[in-house]
């Protein structure tokens, strides 16, 4: 009978289990085994829900706001405008064919907002719609809390019980483990009190199925890691680059509601946005030399480093060759203007190869520059907010109709004018009129 000895003293003794305990000892070893399955996988199951802010930040953020109309309605209990459910799930799935039925609902906010098109989402479910407008029912507006004397400003970062979840997921595997480990050694323990020989346990690091196993996870995770490489090789979504002077698109966009193509007018003219002049920034800035933003209005970077607005003004006057004392330009002795051009740092970068053109998204397709671009007018420091790969394009082309009615660029495609006119389709998509080809994007 297995003994414990510490010398030579006896501190521990393994009593048998009695022949008469012997089933219930089996159906409680099994039943708590059962038990912390249910339990894991139940938790498990928890981790599925759908993220509404993830779902939202990924799919609406681009056009909607919680709490303000945007380039689309303000998001916060619209539900309760919709007729019912099933109305909402069919205009997220498709807002154009709800429109094209002649909705009044769909039609009132399609003319409200310019006759701009939704784009059509048929890859959320219902239960990803649901859990959308929980997220933005329940969104508020982050408080601007006044800081106490002498400390410092920054924005707390939300609270998160992911932490918590982690740590009860790990305790329960800790559980599985010990229990199996408890099990095996009182099933060992019985067959030597019945004298059943126990066979040899083989460690797990010269397990052949487990070094088999280990072989083929690893294999997957090396050919994983080589393929994601290979495919994002020149890419670099969420690149973030210093530049000159600190520009917040947030203030002039965002607060101060500039219109984008007052600074970058090449958007609906031309293949290039066009980055401004200098001359640009002056207009307004020979007036407007502080900035006194304070709260939520200050100037922050990505690291959280509060920026002096004023200052940054004043490299603006330098590079200009500005005086704000005099209130004119500094001039050479040939009269010249002293000016020093600003070296702005690219940050959406295409292959050579790629051929885009903005006005053709921007004045034909009426495409917002949300939409790839981001969130530019709540960016103090703009990065690159898609992956701008050549499946995001053809993605897009591919399910963005297009702007195609009153458009005159679009009256020489008759047979979808005709068939919009009849009922036989509700939109055109961009994939439909060779968006899609190869040659209209590589040269």
């Amino acid at each position: 009978m297995p003994t414990l000895l510490y010398k030579g003293k006896l501190i521990f003794k393994f009593i048998p289990v009695p022949e008469s305990f012997k089933p219930l000892y089996r159906i409680c070893s099994r039943g708590i085994f059962t038990l912390v399955i249910v339990l894991l996988l139940g938790h498990t199951t928890a981790f599925a829900d759908p993220d509404g802010k993830a779902l939202f930040m990924s799919n609406c953020a681009s056009c909607h706001n919680p709490l303000k109309d945007a380039t689309g309605p303000a998001l916060q209990n619209i539900d309760k405008s919709f007729p019912d459910k099933e109305w909402g799930y069919n205009w997220v799935h498709n807002s154009a064919k709800v429109i094209a039925s002649g909705d009044k609902t769909a039609n009132d906010i399609f003319n409200k907002f310019n006759k701009t098109a939704m784009t059509a989402f048929p890859q959320l479910s219902n239960a990803d719609i649901d859990a959308i407008l929980k997220y933005v029912d329940e969104y508020k507006a982050p408080a601007a809390a006044a800081p106490a004397a002498g400390a410092a400003t920054g924005e707390q970062p939300a609270e998160s019980n992911g932490w918590l979840y982690t740590i009860i997921t790990l305790s329960l595997l800790v559980l599985v483990v010990i229990l199996w480990r408890a099990n095996q050694g009182l099933k060992r323990a019985a067959n030597d009190v019945e004298g059943v020989a126990n066979e040899k346990e083989i460690p797990l690091y010269r397990s052949k199925f487990v070094i088999a196993l280990v072989s083929i996870i690893l294999f997957i995770m090396a050919g994983y890691w080589l393929v994601n490489g290979a495919v994002n090789e020149g890419r670099q979504q969420n690149y973030q680059p210093l530049q000159p002077i600190f520009y917040s698109h947030k203030v002039h966009a965002g607060i101060n509601q500039i219109n984008c193509l007052y600074c970058h007018a090449g958007a609906e003219k031309s293949r290039q946005a066009m980055i401004p002049s200098t001359n640009i920034c002056m207009n307004c800035h020979k007036q407007i030399n502080s900035y006194s933003g304070e709260g939520e209005h200050a100037l922050k970077t990505a690291e959280g480093k509060t920026i002096n607005g004023t200052e940054q003004i004043q490299m603006l006057y330098k590079y200009a060759g500005w005086d704000p004392v005099k209130k004119d330009y500094n001039r050479d002795a040939a009269g010249n203007i002293l000016a020093t051009p600003i070296q702005w740092v690219k940050i959406h970068n295409l292959p050579d190869h790629v051929y885009f053109n903005h006005s053709q998204h921007v004045k034909v397709g009426q495409i917002q520059c949300q939409r790839c671009h981001g969130d530019i007018q709540e960016m103090d420091e703009v990065y690159q907010f898609a992956p701008l790969s050549m499946g995001w394009c053809i993605n897009c082309h591919r399910q963005t109709e297009v702007q195609f009615t009153n458009n005159k660029y679009y009256d020489i495609f008759e047979k979808y004018h005709d068939e919009l006119k009849s009922g036989k389709r509700t939109g055109v998509t961009e994939a439909e009129m060779g968006g899609t080809e190869c040659q209209k994007c590589h040269y």
